[in-house]
């Protein structure tokens, strides 16, 4: 198994739960602040092949319902994906990445399914 890839925001409580998880099940894991080590175009991409676009798109966050209808109509297209390298905390967290797929969000029971081959 390739190395798993945590991405999210260091004080999400999510993405704390996850990583919490993960250490205590003694899961090599990498961390990804999406804000501090930012994202790009290519990452997008690579999230938006691997993982639903809707799914991808975090419409609670206090970003998304700050944003301007128009933008918010445009994030509905594949042109939105330069607004999630403007603002990564439109992506819900935390996405994992593991044996090059993608899960969104945390559940202890979705982790220990995925890390049952271990």
């Amino acid at each position: 198994m390739t190395q798993a890839i945590v991405y999210g925001i260091h004080n999400c409580d999510t993405v704390k739960k996850a990583r919490k998880w993960l250490e205590q099940n003694g899961i090599d894991y990498q961390f990804h602040d999406l804000r501090k080590d930012g994202v790009n175009a290519e990452l997008i991409s690579e999230f938006v092949a691997g993982a639903d676009w809707e799914k991808l798109l975090n419409k609670r966050s206090t970003t998304y319902r700050q944003l301007e209808q128009s933008v918010k109509t445009q994030l509905e297209t594949s042109a939105g994906a330069n607004t999630l390298v403007e603002h990564p905390t439109l992506l819900k967290r935390p996405l994992l990445k593991t044996d090059g797929q993608f899960h969104l969000g945390f559940k202890a029971e979705q982790y220990q399914d995925i890390f049952a081959n271990e």
